[in-house]
């Protein structure tokens, strides 16, 4: 028992740490940079870049592709291309009193939101 409430402290005072002061601002920036670092070395080796892809954006686009018409799967590939155009639409389509989409059906715009 001693244990976890030991670890619990140490959790609370590194939460308070990052959250309320800037003490580990430094190491945080320190970190970013060695594993930046790291990673134009890897390219550099390798010859090859990391690609990050962001998974929810493609398993909603795999899990809604069938529902779609043409017009709303184009519509859906033009938002999710960038991130502003996807936050754009969150914000502007998302909200509890917005029912209503030029391009998307009322089902697939609620589909849509609720796996954002």
């Amino acid at each position: 028992m001693k244990g976890w409430i030991l670890i619990a402290i140490a959790a609370g005072v590194i939460y308070y740490l990052a959250t309320r002061t800037d003490k580990l601002d430094e190491p945080i920036a320190q970190t970013e940079a060695m594993l930046n670092k790291i990673e134009r070395k890897l390219d550099a080796m390798t010859g090859t870049q990391i690609i990050r892809i962001d998974k929810k954006k493609a398993q909603l686009k795999a899990s809604i592709g069938e529902r779609l018409s043409g017009t709303e799967l184009t519509e859906l590939d033009s938002i999710l291309s960038s991130a502003d155009s996807f936050s754009e639409f969150k914000d502007e389509y998302c909200q509890a009193n917005v029912s209503s989409h030029p391009v998307f059906s009322r089902d697939n715009l609620q589909f849509i939101c609720d796996n954002l």
